[in-house]
């Protein structure tokens, strides 16, 4: 086999801690002629092995190895304030939806200037509807001071004293987990919100490249920390490239870390349907078919919150057949990235944009390189 190929697999495994990759064990350099190991398009998708628990009209699936069970959909809180809606509307939606059994509520402080928060926060403040949720949010800061202003900005927004799981948003370069976990980073001014009752749970989110991922993960762990979630693209174009699904996605489930799929569509625009190769209840589907706790889906009109009720309603464990079938129509168009426009391009890296949200260097790169400009 190309030697090249060979390293490459013997890397990934490294790096996810295990002989296994992709969910094939692979061969030892001796056996590597006759048994070569197998590539991404070819390895076994991971697949739930607990659908969950249908109570009215929703699916609930235990969050990782927490107590909590939530909504198998979640509401994504970026397009509950986009523009085509008012706020009454959205708080009108909002509501209705945790009527019908959806709890998962998905925001960021950095949706919409804010907007996402406030009109959430307003819709859960009234009837006692923030007691019927698992309310997540999501900060930018990279160093203690800039991530706790952005924690009580969110709380002050959300008309809450406590965020259920707070998630370090946008990891999505290699540098992201080395200030989080450094000296006067983030994760100080996380631990110190857990620690007064102000965010119960800890996770991240990206969307760029699962080797970063699995770079926070090591990085987590070489701190002593275990995240209680992880949010990342999980969709039917990321079965064929640079794909979470098979390199980020068992690594959680090993650990039993909350899994939160998103892109389900391929963004804000809905890119994937764009293709015209996959209708939207086969998207839903098949997130829901792989071992997530919640598939966040944006929702911004009633149309739309029926339809993630159809696609709990319809959904049913699949077969590795039904599995191939749904992921065969996106193969070609699915390649080069090019419905995945968060992997490929900076039209969902906001971060990248308004690098003062994140927050000055580390104490330590200061004080290497005070000068520096670049």
């Amino acid at each position: 086999m190309d030697r090249r190929k060979f390293i490459f697999w013997t890397l990934v495994s490294a790096a996810m801690g295990s002989r296994r990759a992709h969910g094939a064990v692979l061969a030892e350099p001796s056996q590597a002629a006759s048994s070569p190991p197998p590539q991404p398009e070819e390895a076994l998708l991971p697949r739930v092995t607990d659908p969950g628990e249908m109570r009215g009209e929703m699916l609930y699936r235990a969050l990782g190895s927490t107590t909590e069970k939530v909504s198998a959909i979640g509401l994504g809180g970026s397009h509950i304030a986009k523009s085509n809606l008012t706020e009454a509307e959205a708080v009108h939606l909002i509501q209705s939806a945790v009527d019908r059994g959806l709890t998962f509520m998905d925001n960021s402080w950095d949706y919409n200037d804010g907007r996402s928060e406030r009109w959430m926060g307003k819709a859960l403040s009234e009837k006692g509807y923030r007691d019927k949720v698992f309310l997540m949010t999501k900060v930018d800061g990279r160093n203690k001071d800039i991530a706790a202003r952005q924690i009580e900005t969110s709380l002050d927004r959300l008309k809450t004293d406590r965020i259920d799981l707070l998630q370090h948003h946008e990891i999505l370069r290699f540098d992201d987990p080395d200030r989080i976990f450094g000296e006067g980073g983030a994760m100080e001014a996380f631990l110190e919100a857990k620690q007064s009752g102000k965010i119960r749970f800890v996770g991240f989110t990206g969307h760029k490249d699962p080797r970063i991922h699995l770079y926070m993960l090591a990085t987590a762990a070489k701190h002593g920390f275990k995240f209680d979630t992880v949010q990342m693209p999980l969709n039917v174009m990321d079965a064929h490239f640079r794909s979470f699904a098979r390199t980020v996605l068992p690594r959680l489930v090993e650990e039993k870390i909350g899994v939160l799929g998103m892109k389900t569509f391929g963004g804000a625009d809905g890119v994937i349907l764009k293709s015209e190769l996959i209708a939207p209840l086969d998207c839903l589907h098949y997130s829901l078919n792989l071992p997530t706790s919640v598939v966040i889906t944006g929702i911004d009109s009633p149309k739309i919150l029926d339809q993630a009720f159809e696609a709990v309603k319809t959904f049913h464990p699949m077969t590795e057949e039904e599995v191939s079938a749904i992921i065969a129509k996106t193969q070609v168009a699915a390649a080069d990235g090019k419905y995945e426009l968060f992997k490929t391009s900076s039209h969902f890296d906001t971060t990248a944009r308004h690098p003062d949200w994140l927050g000055d260097d580390s104490p330590e790169v200061q004080t290497l390189a005070p000068q520096s400009a670049g």
